[in-house]
């Protein structure tokens, strides 16, 4: 938690532009495993912790009222029949003066703040829920069918916390420099385990146990796999092969809830074979290019383009692509070796605000192509100073996409599936690491040089 002043501060700047209105926010509650008192570990509401900072408390709401400049936290103190399982708590009223609000109010109570808000005719402002407890919730207090909830969210809400959110302050960026410095971490402890005959699950229980040692949860589920082909691969059933590239995707979450988000590719062999190594460098390349390129005013989208551009030329180099990489990545042909986007926007969230849409986060309110592979680009927007960002790209072969754009004689004019077929079972590769933009250019976040040393080796 951050010094009362930061929150205070972010809520007045919240509440300028909305007048008359009030503004209505959901706290994540409890979620229940395989029946209620079996649940996962509680996770704050990423923008309720951004504005509120209430880590551990489930079950609350907050209401702004920027007229009358006041915040009232409404939630209902733990009981002792709560208190005999838990151990005593922190008050809500402790949580909400060490934030700078001195209104708390019994949750029943909010409906009444409401209904007066509704009477009065102002406009109540609340953000797209993205989960279904909280479209019932939203439907319930406010008066709406539940599937009028989604088409009854505030644009203008979103559009003011996405602005906020995606300009990280100094101690926002300390927090993602600390968490990404645990994730290289633990990118490295797995790979110095990794050997032939361990299963997956071995090497991922590393990963994991590294980011716990450090006091952090995982800012996502941990993909460590041998089939790298597959985007997000949680099966980690299979005996690492010497012959295998094993692709690890995790990242460190902080106490403070900010993420930190790597991923890598290791030979289990120790040393990339010669074709490991042909299509390893392509990548090392298209994603030392992405970087150089990050600036303030440039358009990700347009990084992306050269990046898939210099993929689509990498292939031309081993015989499976054909024709100008200009025109084969506007018709799309490039998505037969690189299906996803470029990053994605991090801090609270490994992928920053996605509840709150990705044409408001990562295109500014512009339109997503529907391309394949290129609707993926979860980024695209002109890149301003503050944002932290991933860059991912890959190189993923994937068997089943081959067999049917080969039988469809899809973008044949640039695709050579003859030599596409001899690389069919070549697997996935990619490498992630995360960024911030400055005044003058970029930033890598944390401290990557143990991985950089140990993928050296591999070469």
């Amino acid at each position: 938690m951050f010094d009362k002043s930061t929150y205070i501060n972010r809520r007045k700047q919240l509440s300028e532009p909305f007048g008359e209105g009030i503004l209505l926010f959901l706290g994540n509650d409890e979620s229940s495993m395989n029946y209620a008192d079996n649940t996962y570990p509680f996770r704050q509401d990423s923008t309720f912790l951004y504005f509120f900072g209430f880590h551990h408390a489930p079950g609350l709401a907050a209401v702004i009222d920027p007229a009358e400049n006041r915040a009232v936290i409404f939630g209902d103190e733990a009981t002792i029949d709560t208190i005999v399982w838990t151990g005593p708590q922190v008050t809500l009223k402790e949580q909400a003066a060490a934030v700078g609000i001195d209104e708390v109010r019994p949750l029943a109570r909010l409906n009444d703040v409401l209904s007066e808000a509704a009477a009065k005719k102002r406009t109540i402002h609340f953000l797209p829920p993205y989960r279904p407890e909280h479209t019932l919730k939203l439907s319930d207090r406010l008066g709406i069918a539940p599937a009028a909830v989604e088409e009854n969210k505030s644009i203008a809400l979103i559009k003011a916390v996405v602005n906020m959110r995606n300009h990280k302050t100094d101690e926002e960026i300390a927090e993602i420099d600390r968490a990404a410095t645990i994730s290289f971490g633990m990118h490295v402890a797995g790979m110095k385990a990794a050997k032939e005959g361990m299963k997956e699950y071995e090497v991922m229980s590393v990963v994991h146990q590294t980011a716990l040692e450090k006091g952090c949860s995982l800012s996502f589920p941990i993909i460590c796999t041998t089939h790298g082909e597959t985007l997000h691969n949680h099966n980690y059933s299979y005996t690492l092969r010497r012959e295998d590239m094993l692709l690890i995707d995790a990242g460190a979450e902080l106490p403070s809830g900010y993420c930190g988000d790597v991923s890598s590719t290791m030979p289990v062999a120790g040393k990339f074979s010669d074709r490991q190594r042909m299509i390893g460098q392509i990548l090392a390349e298209v994603h030392q290019g992405a970087v150089r390129a990050l600036k303030p005013g440039i358009m990700y989208r347009d990084i992306y383009y050269e990046v898939c551009e210099g993929i689509v030329k990498g292939m031309k180099s081993l015989g499976m692509m054909k024709g100008d990489a200009k025109e084969a990545v506007r018709a799309g042909a490039h998505a037969l070796f690189m299906q996803c986007g470029l990053g994605h926007m991090m801090g609270l969230d490994v992928h920053d605000m996605e509840n709150l849409g990705e044409v408001w986060v990562g295109y500014d309110g512009e339109p997503k192509s529907t391309q394949f592979g290129i609707k993926s680009l979860r980024l695209a927007r002109k890149l301003e100073p503050g944002f932290v960002l991933t860059v991912e790209p890959g190189i993923y072969l994937i068997p089943t996409l081959i067999d049917m754009w080969a039988a469809e004689k899809r973008f044949a004019e640039f695709v050579n599936y003859d030599e596409v077929m001899k690389w069919r079972d070549f697997g996935g590769v990619r490498n992630e690491e995360d960024y911030l933009i400055t005044d003058a250019g970029y930033r890598l976040l944390g401290d990557a040089s143990d991985k950089t040393a140990l993928m050296k080796t591999f070469y």
